[in-house]
């Protein structure tokens, strides 16, 4: 089984998409040239593709579920400029190939590098990145570790159904404690810059019970038969933070970008 399996409805329209600023430092570290490159790592519904779609005349897009393909093709494709190419790749970061010769100027990998064999995929890229190619690592925090009264409460809610560790579908969620940024350092990307982008959300309670179910930690089918008991629960939860329905999230995008010296 997927560690997503069952969300992927709720990932393409709960999941929050890529702001323009961030777009736009991930377009510049690129190199400017034709035909300009993207591979799309962990490509979910193809979030990180739809952003940066405009700027690239190659894209693949890789993961190992069929069914976020699936989805990332039926909203990449119809967006896709004429004069671009997209392929849809059913693979692992650790054994995607890339076309013969294909060589990528930027990689992206986001909300998605915790889920790798993070240096095994590092030494893969530098076998196929363009020379002065980058590779960005990038993201926002999720419910469960950013820290504001409601969500607070949420996660406490989750985890009276599910338990005090984090799910990570099946299993358990394994935390990695190491900065991207020194990952990215003692790898062949060793010259590193960060970015961050702040970002201000609002949320109302459907969106919130639909981002959770878009997670390996709250996926619907991880609650069983108790799902709606903890839908109704959880919008009596949230209605003690809010006469509105409306719930403001103040949030930040941290873009690590490597590049070989």
């Amino acid at each position: 089984m997927s560690t997503f399996e069952g969300t992927v409805e709720h990932y393409r329209k709960y999941r929050p998409g890529i702001p323009d600023d961030v777009a736009t430092i991930l377009s510049a570290a690129a190199p400017s040239r034709r035909p300009r490159r993207l591979l799309d790592v962990g490509t979910g519904t193809g979030l990180v593709a739809e952003a940066l779609i405009g700027d690239f005349d190659d894209i693949i897009a890789a993961d190992t579920d069929a069914e976020m393909l699936a989805a990332a093709e039926a909203a990449l494709r119809p967006e896709l400029p004429a004069t671009s190419t997209l392929l849809l790749s059913h693979a692992s970061a650790e054994e995607f190939e890339p076309p013969a010769g294909w060589q990528p100027d930027l990689v992206t990998i986001c909300r998605a590098f915790h889920w790798l064999d993070q240096e095994t995929v590092l030494q893969r890229l530098d076998q196929y990145v363009a020379p002065d190619g980058s590779v960005a690592i990038f993201g926002d925090n999720s419910f469960w570790t950013v820290v504001s009264d409601w969500k607070t409460a949420i996660r406490s809610l989750i985890q009276q159904y599910l338990g005090e560790q984090r799910r990570a579908g099946a299993g358990v969620f394994q935390h990695h404690n190491r900065p991207y940024s020194e990952i990215l350092q003692e790898s062949p990307f060793s010259v590193v810059e960060e970015h961050r982008v702040p970002v201000h959300r609002v949320w109302s309670t459907e969106s919130i019970l639909g981002y959770l179910y878009s997670t390996s930690f709250a996926a619907p089918h991880l609650f069983g038969e108790r799902l709606t008991d903890f839908e109704r629960e959880a919008a009596d939860t949230l209605a003690r933070f809010s006469d509105n329905d409306t719930f403001d999230e103040h949030n930040e995008f941290l873009i690590r970008i490597g590049r070989r010296p």
